[in-house]
């Protein structure tokens, strides 16, 4: 009897054995299951293995918006490029790297965004002209001398300027220039979600509203900063 149990438990420990790589080759066979979940009350359906996810639609001014941000932070970036040869003041200098991370980070998110959707990473000359003639119409605000700049972006002139410049004089010249660059991109994002159906793509709309709230911090402490100098500079 006991010779007929452990047979038994033999055949049955052996079936295990066996079944163990058929399950798993099993496993390894099956295609994964694609599942669409259905509308409230409706049943789920499964789709085709060859399905790909599609990225929603964008508009035309939420591409927009993403090119001229890359120029308009390409700028931000040379701007602080200049700190370290120009400056000695720490707090500009934090303030500079904190905002040359950012924006640099933020530059390739763009272009990642663009790639993606299979747009070019640079806006057209006449695109880049047509928004800011708009920007100039709509606020009467102070046109640049070269039409094609974006809003808040420093000239050329504006730009030797700061090269020229050391010390204090640097300073004044970056925080002052800064807090309107990062006026000009408050702008564009009020102008994005001002656009019909603009402004609406998930990424896109967290990217645009960070870009708000981040940059609304930064003048403020730069503006803080630049009362500092001032009042120094009068004593």
């Amino acid at each position: 009897m006991k010779s007929r149990l452990a047979s038994s438990l033999m055949l049955v420990a052996t079936g295990l054995f066996l079944s163990v790589p058929t399950s798993l080759a099993q496993q390894k066979n099956r295609r994964p299951v694609i599942v669409q979940p259905g509308a409230p009350g409706s049943p789920t359906r499964e789709l085709p293995a060859t399905t790909r996810a599609e990225l929603p639609p964008v508009s035309a001014a939420d591409v927009q918006f993403m090119q001229g941000m890359i120029v308009h932070h390409a700028q931000a970036v040379e701007m602080t490029d200049l700190i370290e040869s120009h400056t000695d003041n720490a707090g500009v200098r934090a303030l500079g790297a904190r905002i040359s991370r950012s924006q640099s980070d933020e530059i390739a998110f763009m272009k990642r965004w663009l790639a993606a959707r299979g747009q070019s990473m640079t806006i057209a000359a006449a695109e880049m002209h047509h928004m800011h003639h708009n920007m100039h119409n709509s606020r009467n605000g102070t046109s640049h001398e070269a039409g094609a700049l974006m809003p808040g972006m420093l000239t050329p002139q504006q730009m030797e300027a700061l090269r020229r410049s050391r010390g204090a004089e640097f300073d004044r010249l970056f925080l002052s220039g800064m807090i309107r660059h990062h006026g000009g991109a408050l702008d564009m994002v009020r102008d994005l979600f001002a656009a019909a159906g603009a402004g609406q793509e998930a990424e896109l709309f967290t990217f645009a509203t960070d870009v708000d709230s981040g940059q609304r911090a930064e003048i403020r402490v730069m503006q803080n900063m630049l009362e500092k100098i001032n009042s120094k500079e009068k004593r």
